[in-house]
């Protein structure tokens, strides 16, 4: 993915997505459409039977752990590809047998998990670099004019708009009452998940490209002014002294448990207690400098980060110990995935790569023409990606 700046003030973080093209189709865009009213639009797509069968944010979970406790199948084949027709930039979410994702053009598509049928589309005025977040009836995205835009996942219909005054590059959370998300102009803001009215807003001060991480009552944010904040869920109060980073990031804080991960774009990955608000450990290639642009995948026993300079890690989340490091032959822009006993990861050459969590070996590799700009979404037994030739594939165990 090129490396581009935001149409905004210099970026103190380096914002991902290919802002150039984006540019070049809102430019030309057309006035939104109605979504297609079609029969198979307001009929429930089949939910898979499998235990963990969603994906309803980028990262998984809105502890944004980037983790699934089941193993996908040993033998996988490609199931169905679906074909957006504009650059996919963005995870795919998967909620009650639906595939959500939007393009760069700004259409928001509804597909079946089954067999990758159409359900419906939505046009809007500006493109999407951020993921879609599905809980329960509702739908939430953020657009790259700030817009967030609340949908009924069922038939594509809008509910209501906020405006922000940044570009939104994240998913956002949802709670029984609100709806999460933050914004290149700084601020993470909460909004009533019924009606979209602002209940509060946080200030940091400088640009969020980070989705806001929920753990108990607290809200994790990683910001481009080099600190990760932690806010009160109820009322959008500073609930702790924000931590110190060793510099800026656009990263989703993963949380498990009282550990937070981070990396950031100057080159080290840390861990932080944040009930007791100290840095745990910090980790820096003694042999080469990395630069991280992504978010970690943990669990309780591994911590996995990929890095600009094609390098894929795994740390002892109690210690920072390196426990194996694998290169790729391209970057991977898109975090890493956990999925049971493996890792996956979308590298930039259009390679999908299945590696043992245990030690790193590879054990599966995929290759598809285009770019893998984000990780995949893991929903029961299959895996599903998109590429920035617009095209969603699904892989799963063969069909009997």
């Amino acid at each position: 993915m090129p490396d581009s700046t935001p149409q905004t003030s210099v970026p103190r973080c380096i914002r991902l997505g290919s802002l150039l093209l984006v540019t070049l189709a809102l430019a030309i865009a057309p006035p939104p459409d109605a979504p297609a009213q079609q029969a198979a639009a307001q009929q429930a797509a089949p939910s898979p039977a499998a235990e963990g069968a969603e994906w309803p944010v980028d990262r998984g979970t809105f502890g944004a752990t980037g983790a699934v406790p089941q193993t996908l199948p040993p033998n996988l084949v490609e199931l169905w590809r679906y074909e957006a027709g504009e650059p996919v930039e963005t995870t795919a979410v998967v909620a009650e047998g639906r595939v959500f994702f939007g393009d760069v053009d700004g259409v928001l598509h509804a597909i079946a998990l089954a067999d990758g049928a159409e359900l419906w589309k939505l046009k809007t005025e500006a493109g999407f670099l951020a993921s879609p977040a599905v809980a329960g009836d509702l739908l939430v995205i953020g657009d790259l004019d700030g817009v967030v835009h609340a949908i009924d996942p069922a038939s594509g219909k809008q509910r209501w708009k906020y405006a922000t005054e940044g570009q939104i590059d994240a998913g956002a959370a949802i709670t029984d009452e609100a709806v999460l998300v933050t914004s290149q102009d700084g601020n993470l803001y909460a909004l009533g998940r019924k009606d979209g009215q602002l209940r509060w807003v946080y200030e940091t001060g400088d640009q969020i490209r980070c989705r806001p991480t929920i753990a108990g009552d607290r809200v994790f944010l990683g910001g481009c002014d080099g600190r990760l904040h932690s806010v009160t869920l109820s009322s959008g109060k500073q609930a702790a002294e924000p931590l110190p980073l060793d510099g800026p990031t656009g990263s989703t804080p993963a949380v498990v448990g009282d550990r937070a991960f981070l990396p950031t774009q100057t080159g080290s990955v840390m861990a932080f207690d944040w009930r007791a608000g100290k840095t745990l450990w910090s980790y820096s290639d003694p042999e080469r400098p990395q630069e991280f642009r992504n978010s970690a995948a943990a669990t309780a026993d591994r911590v996995v980060v990929a890095s600009q300079n094609r390098q894929v890690i795994a740390f002892d989340p109690s210690s920072g110990n390196v426990l194996w490091k694998r290169s790729l032959r391209r970057r991977a822009d898109g975090s890493p995935v956990i999925a049971g006993e493996d890792v996956w990861v979308a590298a930039s050459d259009g390679r999908l790569y299945r590696f043992a969590l245990a030690d790193g070996e590879e054990k599966w590799q995929f290759e598809v023409r285009g770019a893998f700009v984000a990780p995949p979404a893991i929903a029961g037994d299959r895996l599903i990606v998109a590429n920035d030739d617009g095209v969603v594939i699904c892989f799963g165990p063969p069909r009997s």
